[in-house]
């Protein structure tokens, strides 16, 4: 596990005990409602921090409006302006996103460490592969990892030169394998807190993969303290996606499905049985694993660890569970006495 220097946001501390679910509204930033409506969304979805865009100071009104209306940490996401991240943090926000070497000269970088240290918010620094500075590009010839890395590393330096510390770091890359050679650069150079992402992953489908890819490989070697799953559709997929990503990897609790792919000896609709299951269980927190499984091959032998499951027969199953305890259902039986049987767990 990688040591790293704690950091808080809001009610949230960033220690590697527990990896937080982020994610980003999408409604636009001068729709107040709107923004408030899907901040509500994410936080009963399961969503643990917020960010919101905040490109000009009419923005900063959603600040107060969405802290009133959910109790998770808010981040507003600056770029350029400085003043917005002042007006900001003056707003109540819990943490600020910014590039400080975008925002002008270090006179400009103090103002917003002085901001947020009256208010002991934190800053999380912000590096993708799309926006590297022209020297680095020079000097490395690409977004290279190493040219991220010191892109993150030198944006730190100036928040450092004015003993500020409280920074969170993220190095986003829509490319899978730069990503995680950049984190895991990242993770050996400084001790800060990792935001990890891939940033643009693109829709659901490719980046729900590109994420569990990214993200996974890289919480499985100890890195990773926030995690957003980035996708081009509803926020609220962000969250879902995110925590099946923890789930699979044992980093959140949850109900985990195990279900064969089927073959020829399958004799009843376990595809249609496994997606009911699934749906079924999705919301539920117990920490068990439940088998749909297709016969009695891969039923209470390859499912043997399952809590309970189900193996199918010739227009039948069996229920089975961990304890050795066995009895036989109709096939049109199979979901609801299933579930039946995980309510008892």
């Amino acid at each position: 596990m990688r040591n790293v220097r704690p950091v808080k946001v809001g009610d949230c501390v960033l220690d590697g005990k527990h990896i937080y679910i982020q994610s980003m509204l999408n409604m636009r930033s001068d729709d107040i409602e709107g923004s408030v409506r899907q901040a509500v969304e994410l936080e009963k979805a399961g969503c643990e921090i917020i960010r919101a865009a905040i490109p000009n100071m009419e923005a900063v009104k959603l600040i107060p409006a969405i802290k009133e209306a959910v109790k998770i940490p808010l981040v507003a996401d600056i770029h350029f302006d400085y003043k917005l991240a002042i007006e900001s943090a003056a707003a109540g926000v819990d943490k600020i996103r910014i590039n400080p070497g975008n925002i002008g000269g270090m006179d400009r970088v103090k103002a917003v460490v002085d901001a947020c240290r009256a208010r002991q918010l934190p800053i999380r620094i912000g590096v993708n592969s799309g926006s590297l500075e022209k020297e680095l590009l020079a000097k490395y010839g690409s977004p290279t990892p190493e040219a991220l890395v010191e892109s993150a590393l030198n944006h730190a330096a100036m928040l450092e030169h004015f003993d500020f510390n409280d920074i969170v770091i993220s190095i986003k890359s829509s490319d899978v394998n730069r990503m995680i050679a950049s984190y895991r650069l990242a993770a050996e150079k400084c001790s800060y807190p990792l935001h990890l992402g891939v940033t643009e992953a693109g829709t659901e489908r490719m980046g729900l993969i590109k994420s569990a890819i990214g993200i996974g490989s890289l919480l499985c070697d100890g890195i990773g303290k926030t995690i957003r799953v980035s996708l081009t559709d509803d926020p609220i997929r962000e969250i879902a996606a995110a925590k099946d990503i923890l789930k699979s990897i044992g980093k959140r609790g949850g109900v985990r499905i195990v279900s064969c792919p089927t073959c020829g000896r399958t004799r009843i609709d376990l595809v249609k049985a496994a997606k009911m299951v699934e749906e079924a269980v999705k919301d539920m927190d117990k920490d068990i694993t439940v088998a749909v499984m297709g016969c009695i091959v891969n039923g209470p032998g390859e499912a043997r660890e399952a809590d309970v499951g189900i193996a199918g027969g010739d227009g039948c199953a069996i229920i089975f569970r961990k304890d050795g305890t066995q009895r036989k259902i109709k096939e049109e039986d199979i979901v609801p006495e299933l579930l039946a049987e995980v309510d008892k767990l």
